[in-house]
């Protein structure tokens, strides 16, 4: 990327104007399609562009000032912003969220339970292969979405728990180098079909196949995949082995399935141990880690020597002695856990009731902060030196048309 690179531009890596475009075509097609069913609409014109762009902006401004509906951006309240807030009316912004889509109507063919946004998952997907190399260690995990401050602050019990209660679980597989999130999976809680729990008797099972899909496109490069204790395994990091992907996975008694396993190292030692004492057995490559730490700790890896010293540096207690796979996966999950502290805040606030628009706007977020990640890593960070919630500022009002795109704070 050119030094003079801008904030779209990081951003349109993962969400081009061809895919903007199409989102101005579905949108104009269910429009059209809703009121021949359910009665004209005077107040309608079809969207363009412009307006497609600029409704994305008024959306992502919600991840920067976290207001409790995107409506206040035109209120007289605390939240208001009268800076964009001129650029569309209100009105208009109601209409084209109501009619808006990415995928208007579902085909003959199609099945899958998220088609109305599968197209866009997949794009967004291609863009995330084409644009980052990821580290040789990764992580698998569930992703920590933060609910806005002022909702939970706000809402009836009631609606506390319709939030809570999503119908899908978002799985990522992130490059624990950078941050940089190299693949998306989304899983429905609900229906019958092959996307749907009932398809699945167990959590072993699903959370296999979850690390499955994560890692379809890993095959043969010599990753290392570090995993917790619903994806942990001896069944699945055999099953990758063969395909040239290693592991390295916190195993768990009651989360993890123990198929296979020694039941000897998955007792706790009914003698006293002290902090850094371990236990191990092998099985051709793969290792069983037992690891004592004001607790039994357990690890199941073929990426790591059992014979390899590592350490865990703790502030009060100074160093432990450890095998290496629980130095490297410590410091791997820590990475991920700062990761999570620092972006999960800048997630869009708007929370809409349909499953797929809720899936979408945690897409949209996760390709910002993929694109900040490019930004900083780029020569362009060296001129600029944005914040990210500087960054943030600086493409919604690029995506709004603003002729000032610099950053408040």
């Amino acid at each position: 990327m050119p030094l003079t690179a801008s904030a779209m531009d990081f951003f349109q890596l993962f969400v081009p104007d061809n895919v903007l475009k199409n989102m101005v075509v579905q949108t104009n097609m269910y429009a059209k399609k809703y009121q021949e069913r359910f009665g004209s609409d005077d107040a309608w014109i079809d969207v363009t562009l412009t307006e497609m762009k600029a409704f994305l902006g008024y959306m992502i401004s919600t991840s920067i000032h976290h207001c409790e509906s995107v409506l206040s951006i035109w209120s007289s309240g605390f939240y208001s912003n009268k800076s964009i807030a001129l650029i569309m009316t209100q009105s208009r912004f109601e209409k084209i969220l109501k009619y808006f889509h990415v995928v208007a109507f579902r085909s003959s063919q199609t099945t899958h339970s998220l088609y109305k946004i599968q197209p866009f998952l997949d794009s967004l997907q291609n863009g995330f292969d084409s644009a980052f190399k990821p580290s040789q260690a990764q992580v698998l995990h569930e992703p920590l979405i933060d609910e806005d401050p002022v909702f939970i602050a706000t809402c009836t019990e009631r609606e506390l728990r319709k939030r809570k209660k999503r119908k899908f679980s978002l799985w990522v597989r992130q490059c624990s180098s950078t941050g940089f999130i190299c693949q998306i999976y989304v899983h429905l809680k609900e229906g019958s079909g092959s996307d749907g729990l009932d398809a699945l008797k167990n959590k072993p099972q699903l959370h296999s196949m979850v690390a499955k899909s994560l890692c379809q496109n890993a095959s043969g490069k010599n990753y290392i995949i570090f995993t917790g204790p619903s994806i942990t395994s001896l069944n699945l990091f055999e099953e990758f082995e063969k395909q040239g992907i290693y592991c390295c996975g916190l195993l768990s008694t009651r989360k993890s399935d123990c198929t296979g396993l020694p039941p000897s190292m998955l007792n706790n030692s009914a003698t006293p141990q002290s902090r850094g004492q371990y236990r191990i057995r092998m099985k051709g490559n793969m290792s069983l880690i037992c690891w004592y730490n004001k607790g039994h700790f357990r690890f199941l890896t073929n990426a790591y020597s059992p014979v390899q010293q590592g350490v865990i540096i703790k502030r009060k207690s100074g160093e432990i002695p450890c095998p290496l796979a629980v130095e490297a996966f410590a410091a791997h999950l820590s990475y991920i856990c700062k990761y999570d502290d620092k972006y999960s805040k800048y997630f869009i606030s708007h929370k809409p009731n349909k499953t797929w628009q809720q899936v979408f706007w945690f897409a949209i977020s996760i390709a910002i902060n993929n694109a900040y990640i490019l930004y900083k890593m780029s020569e362009a960070y060296h001129v600029t030196r944005y914040s990210r919630a500087q960054f943030g500022e600086r493409l919604v009002k690029e995506l709004l048309g603003l002729e000032d795109t610099s950053p408040t704070h």
